[in-house]
């Protein structure tokens, strides 16, 4: 297929299912992966952490292999294989040696294919998600950022929890295990990924002789996404205040999508960046400060977070409001501007060397765009954002529009959410 960069095939099968490899001679491994176009935004709310709890069973007993042979198989020729749950997708992967790739591929198919979902097992790998659940409730960056998720989507499958709540887990059944998997992974629906030590008409063939057969419809669509905003606060007695911000950002197809992550790089992308260079290094207000960008197919968000405390969150949040605004009246300045540009290029360029993040970057862009961005599409798109687009997007993402607050740590009480709200808009 033309307009791919060099090493980089992509193949749909007759059913529909795409396989798309990079060829990286200089490797001796390889990592492949199935992933699907399917998350925690494509759940009801009654079974809400479905797509988490799949991951998990995947690893179960197959109609031809118990728990622990697939474990013993991978591990027998040194590799590893592991899975992955996000709002829009789910990947099952391995990292192998180059000579094992066929065996890789064909465990991933034998757990996506023909899994038992013993009820046995079910029932205690419920346990073994309750127990991460509860995990989660005691880590306050997490908390704080799945709550504000949770106000930016209210009510809406885009802003429920991954891991799902203890009612909604313990009422998931085999049954709604294999309904789930059969209207969401369909071959039109899946894409196989490799990166490393491999040769795409390999992965082809054993993609066509394990996959090929396979036929269905399309995957349901996901609720479409419904920014809303809001206030959401816990006071709970952790060591540290975490206090975070955010607004609507642009989805993938947003023409400012790449303007965004060059805002956030200049905002708080590392220890050059304004915040933390103000907020940290100049006044001690805190010892972690970073602005975020995440997109999602039809939204997004982007924000500051911060943990610090509790007698200096107005005085760090009054601050954080300021060089926004600074940064919305005035720009960036030609050196911050260029930096965070350089550091974004970089990033994306360091990831080329990881099979891994390769293999999961591919697959994640045919899922959304149909096929690889290129090195050139890439650096483009970061060469293209000029300080005037940057003034001008702090200024509409900012400065305009419903917010979140999401507030966690001892005594908090989002007392500061509407002055420093009042302090932004224009």
């Amino acid at each position: 297929m033309t307009g791919l960069d060099a090493g980089v095939e992509l193949t749909a099968l007759g059913n529909g299912l795409r396989v798309v490899t990079h060829q990286m001679p200089h490797l001796h491994s390889a990592t492949l992966g199935v992933w699907a176009g399917s998350g925690s935004r494509h759940e009801s709310e009654s079974l809400q952490g479905i797509s988490h709890l799949l991951e998990h069973m995947a690893f179960k007993s197959t109609r031809s292999r118990s728990t622990r042979q697939m474990a013993e198989e991978i591990e027998a020729v040194g590799g590893e294989i592991n899975a992955a749950t996000s709002q829009e997708s789910t990947a099952y992967f391995a990292r192998v040696l180059a000579a094992d790739t066929g065996l890789a591929i064909e465990l991933l198919a034998d757990m996506l294919q023909n899994p038992r979902f013993d009820a046995d097992e079910l029932a205690r790998e419920r346990g073994v998600i309750l127990q991460e659940i509860a995990a989660a409730s005691d880590q306050p960056e997490d908390i704080v950022f799945e709550r504000a998720e949770s106000v930016a989507f209210a009510g809406q499958s885009l802003g429920r929890a991954i891991l799902g709540t203890p009612q909604s887990v313990r009422r998931i059944t085999p049954a709604d295990l294999r309904r789930h998997m059969q209207q969401n992974y369909q071959p039109k629906n899946l894409v196989i990924s490799a990166a490393g030590a491999i040769r795409h008409a390999d992965v082809v063939r054993h993609a066509e002789a394990l996959f090929g057969s396979s036929n269905g419809g399309e995957s349901p669509p996901a609720e479409p996404a419904r920014f809303s905003g809001g206030k959401i606060v816990l006071n709970k007695a952790f060591e540290q205040h975490h206090v975070l911000i955010a607004f609507e950002g642009p989805s993938y197809f947003d023409p400012r999508y790449c303007g965004a992550q060059v805002l956030t790089g200049i905002l708080g992308g590392g220890a050059s960046s304004r915040l933390f260079q103000k907020v940290r290094e100049d006044h001690g207000l805190c010892y972690a400060i970073d602005a975020f960008g995440w997109s999602y197919m039809d939204s997004g968000i982007v924000g500051v977070h911060a943990a610090t405390s509790s007698d200096l969150v107005e005085q760090l949040m009054t601050m954080v409001a300021a060089e926004i605004v600074d940064l919305a009246e005035q720009g960036p300045s030609t050196a911050e501007l260029e930096r965070a540009k350089a550091q974004l290029k970089a990033g994306l360029l360091m990831g080329l060397e990881s099979s891994a993040t390769r293999a999961e970057q591919m697959a994640r862009q045919v899922l959304i765009l149909g096929k690889p961005m290129t090195s050139q599409q890439l650096g483009d798109c970061i060469d293209d954002v000029s300080g005037s687009k940057i003034r001008e997007m702090a200024g509409d993402i900012f400065c305009t529009g419903p917010h979140i607050w999401s507030e966690v740590g001892p005594g908090a009480n989002g007392r500061f959410a509407k002055e420093t709200a009042a302090a932004l808009l224009r």
